[in-house]
């Protein structure tokens, strides 16, 4: 169970935008309704769930301890790059899995992940014997979302999760609407724009910005990421969050930051965003903020 693939892609899901502050996630019954799903595709009863998320310096949180305890669960934590990267994460996944294909402890894996890094893996546990199935999680169309295609060539089949499953365990957080001080001390409703509402406000025709180095920017495509995280963020986030986000800048905190570069890379269909797409998608983020918050 790749945690970040799992949780980002039920975040856009349910609320557009792959920023895992929107959702609020009931694990237990999430687990619970894996496992059953897994036993009824395989015929065969669940071992283990591996359990692979990242954390401060490896140490777990409060959540992640609270996961760790469930039956049948096994954490396996990586920790995060310097740019709120997944460090460690996809080579704890790819030596346990062909590990254990090894060993002959299982017979069938299900591989809750899209990484195109887990292809070799999955095709060096083949090699010992065993059958491995993705499980992608559904897209709002029922379809999987963000899944290598080399890795589906590589797996013995991908199966999607029952969309039940991500509707009644994942739902939107939506706090309720509070008043932020302006750099001017004044009362600001927190209000966004009507043009943040995921679709951007850019002019249609309007062509992409070129920058000296030739890259070709979208700027249509950056504004609806922007507008849909920061919508998302906006609804969910509390006061403190709020607060501690504007005393930051101009630094994006990284969970903010890893959603805006997952969801622009999702739209444009690249896994490495270059380095003037990703100064533009960060500049426009403060741009829109601005806008919003009338600083």
């Amino acid at each position: 169970m790749d945690v970040g693939y799992l949780l980002s892609a039920a975040a856009v899901r349910v609320t557009g935008t792959s920023l895992r502050n929107g959702i609020q996630v009931d694990y237990e019954s999430l687990v619970d309704e894996l496992v059953q799903q897994a036993e009824k595709l395989s015929e065969l009863p669940v071992l283990r769930v591996h359990w692979y998320d990242s954390a401060r310096d490896g140490v777990p949180d409060t959540q992640q301890q609270f996961i760790g305890e469930l039956s049948n669960v096994k954490l396996r934590l990586g920790r995060f790059g310097v740019e709120g990267q997944q460090k460690g994460v996809d080579l704890r996944i790819g030596l346990d899995l062909v590990t254990h294909a090894r060993n002959g402890v299982s017979e069938v894996f299900f591989l809750v992940s899209g990484d195109d890094d887990l292809t070799e893996a999955v095709e060096e546990a083949q090699v010992h014997g065993v059958q491995v199935f993705l499980l992608a999680v559904p897209s709002a169309d029922d379809r999987p979302h963000g899944i290598s295609r080399h890795l589906i060539r590589a797996a013995d089949g991908l199966k999607i999760l029952f969309p039940e499953i991500i509707d009644r365990t994942v739902t939107k957080v939506e706090m309720p609407p509070m008043v932020v001080a302006s750099k001017a001390g004044r009362p600001q409703a927190d209000a966004i724009p009507m043009s943040l509402d995921g679709r951007g406000d850019s002019d249609p025709f309007h062509p992409p910005a070129t920058y000296p180095s030739g890259t070709s920017i979208d700027s249509e495509q950056i504004d609806s990421v922007v507008n849909g995280v920061l919508t998302t963020f906006r609804k969910s986030a509390s006061a403190e969050e709020l607060a501690a986000l504007a005393a930051g800048k101009p630094s994006i905190p990284r969970d903010i930051d890893k959603a805006l570069l997952t969801d622009l890379s999702d739209r444009l269909g690249e896994i490495d965003l270059n380095e003037a797409v990703r100064h533009k998608l960060r500049a426009q983020f403060w741009a829109k903020y601005d806008e919003a918050y009338g600083q």
